[in-house]
């Protein structure tokens, strides 16, 4: 068999694999046309490997075995390419002059995890990076392409994050709750850790804006590795130089008014359940162990978190052996073995919140469902999602207390 013969075949595989990976990882609209040219390519070499053979089972075989090769290394390479990638952030300049002395306004930017509303994969590359850079063992290099494609499928099944949504019309409601109680001056700016417009981004906008006092307002659970990013992004600006101050709220995992949004949340969907017939579990993120040896306030933090939420359930009438809490990633327990536990105790409806997690996102639109629905439950007792924080008052109160006790 002559060398051109086995090269046309294993070049065809090549682009296969090239192309098999991109379908993978692609955002939906272009997922077609990948899987077409796929097709086309496979087919290809199918046909290149029959007819450079010419009926020789021998050739035919290393032809395929090379072939296969082949295709393994189109997606070796194009697995290390998307892998690679990166975002490329722009961030204006800051047109205030050092030394100025602003008297300008206050500016409460309104800082958080975010989300893309559709599929991006970027942060999860991002997320790989920083588990192997820590050595926590999380998904071999090789299959991280079929969690990417995982993540599209959850996209696809919900239609989209409603994160973003959910955090916009939250920060008009803050705006409002302010301008209702005479303040007319202070300026109220968006912001993520995961999403466009980042906190430092913000930060510069409001500064451009002659903003003489800058407060973010740090719309998360904890203090982890997420809230210190940003809070580091900010410092970098040395706002003080602008003639600003600048100011940090706390996280809300000790605000009794959070504590006590969850149980009105529950209070509103019991349609005439008893309390003491009713569930409450309370589902945590969770992080790697090694995180907790560098970060250990994210996990201290959520965990009195929930329990804080679970005495403000007790006082409120429910009976504390129905109250349960879990974990979604990286420790125990799961929701389905705790879900299996509450229907030993008899409950007729068990509620599951998302409890840390700041505005529905796939977490809590797609990933803690799924992980609750495993769970075996009779059909005369009634699940029901409470997703993430909602845009309850008391979770307009709750940041309002923080930026009101800093600004």
């Amino acid at each position: 068999m002559d060398p051109v013969s086995l090269l046309i075949p294993a070049a065809f595989a090549f682009l296969a694999g090239l192309l098999c990976l991109g379908y993978l990882v692609v955002p939906p609209l272009r997922m077609s046309s990948y899987l077409l040219y796929a097709c086309f390519m496979v087919f290809a070499t199918g046909l290149s490997i029959y007819t450079g053979s010419l009926g020789s089972w021998t050739d035919m075989l290393i032809s395929v075995g090379l072939s296969v090769v082949a295709f393994l290394g189109g997606y070796v390479v194009m697995t290390a390419k998307v892998l690679a990638s990166d975002e490329s952030r722009v961030i204006p300049p800051i047109k205030q002059h050092k030394g100025d002395v602003s008297l300008g306004h206050t500016a409460v930017v309104y800082f958080t995890h975010g989300e893309s509303p559709t599929y991006n994969p970027i942060n999860w590359i991002k997320q790989f990076r920083e588990f192997d850079e820590q050595g926590i063992v999380f998904i071999p290099w090789l299959v991280r392409p079929l969690f990417l494609y995982n993540l599209r499928n959850r996209y696809l099944r919900v239609g989209k994050s409603d994160h973003y949504m959910v955090h916009i019309l939250r920060l008009k409601e803050i705006e409002q709750e302010y301008r209702r109680s005479g303040d007319e001056s202070t300026r109220f700016y968006l912001s993520f850790l995961d999403y466009d417009p980042r906190p430092d981004v913000a930060v510069i906008q409001a500064l451009n804006e002659g903003a003489s006092r800058i407060v973010v307002a740090e719309v998360f659970v904890t203090q982890s590795n997420h809230t210190l990013e940003g809070e580091a992004m900010v410092k970098a600006l040395h706002v003080e130089e602008y003639g600003a101050s600048l100011a940090f709220t706390r996280p809300l995992y000790d605000s009794e008014t959070m504590h006590r949004m969850f149980v009105e949340r529950a209070n509103a969907v019991l349609q005439g359940t008893p309390k003491e017939r009713v569930g409450i579990l309370l589902i945590g993120h969770g992080q790697p162990d090694e995180w907790d040896r560098e970060f250990a306030t994210e996990t201290q933090q959520e965990t009195e978190f929930k329990k804080s939420i679970m005495r403000a359930f007790i006082e409120d009438g429910y009976k504390a052996e129905n109250l349960g809490v879990a974990w979604m990633e990286f420790k125990e327990p799961k929701p389905a073995p705790k879900i299996q536990e509450l229907l030993s105790h008899g409950v007729e409806r068990i509620l599951f919140y998302s409890a840390s997690i700041s505005a529905d996102a796939i977490h809590s639109q797609c990933d803690v469902p799924d992980l609750v629905y495993a769970a075996k439950v009779p059909n005369d007792v009634k699940l029901v999602n409470m997703g993430a924080w909602d845009n309850n008052p008391l979770t307009i109160r709750a940041i309002k207390e923080r930026i009101d006790a800093v600004k």
